[in-house]
């Protein structure tokens, strides 16, 4: 039996962070077809397995229950297979670095796409976007990290931060590659550990499924051909 669906866009975006964690672990999963999303989605919440506006959810079939919302699902999945360290501090980093991430996308979208962007908006952002970078870097050199070694929270193996990060900057630069040279000036440590974790054989093989699966998308729609517009 497959461990998991995942009902997410035909994109890497939100959704990736969860592959990435499922490769990592190396669990089986299958992607759920998008029409049986959209007729999720649709669904009055009191009768969805798990009552959510938009994916991605996750089915856990060795359960038999299903989680919605991208921070949960990483929680979840971190603490089950041991991704999230046991003390108290670096867990609460943890969840930190996952809701960094999310405001992270949140930004890049411009609010989930609420506007597009043009030139003179996101020349506006890019210190921003260049803040984001470095307050990861600082979160990996307050653990020892480096371009070349160590992991985000000082962990002796990759955590679920670790694969937070590279599911962030790691993919964003790649989908988006005007995009890494800034992250190279800006948090070179950060740019070394995404190149680190994505040379990891689990996530080697996810990525040229993905690509395979999804080319050079990452956000999709309107708000990410306004991104390419200007970056």
């Amino acid at each position: 039996m497959t461990d998991y669906t995942l009902y997410y866009w035909q994109i890497p975006f939100r959704g990736q962070f969860i592959r990435s964690v499922l490769a990592h672990v190396r669990a089986s999963w299958k992607e759920g077809d998008v029409r049986d999303l959209v007729e999720k989605k649709n669904t009055e919440p009191s009768k969805q397995a798990v009552p959510f506006m938009g994916p991605p959810v996750l089915v856990d079939h060795t359960a038999n229950r299903s989680l919605a919302q991208t921070q949960a699902i990483l929680a979840y999945l971190g603490g089950k297979y041991g991704l999230i360290p046991d003390d108290l501090m670096r867990t609460a980093l943890t969840h930190k670095a996952i809701a960094d991430a999310n405001d992270v996308l949140y930004e890049m979208t411009l609010h989930n796409g609420a506007q597009m962007w043009t030139q003179s908006s996101w020349d506006a952002f890019r210190p921003r976007l260049e803040r984001w970078m470095a307050i990861f870097e600082a979160l990996g050199s307050q653990h020892g990290l480096s371009n070349e070694q160590g992991y985000i929270l000082g962990t002796e193996e990759p955590s679920l931060a670790d694969l937070v990060t590279y599911s962030l900057w790691g993919v964003m630069t790649a989908q988006l590659p005007s995009l890494r040279p800034t992250l190279n000036q800006s948090a070179p440590s950060i740019a070394g550990l995404s190149d680190r974790i994505g040379d990891l054989p689990s996530q080697k093989d996810l990525w040229r499924q993905s690509r395979k699966v999804y080319g050079n998308a990452w956000c999709g729609g309107q708000i990410e051909a306004s991104l390419r517009t200007v970056t």
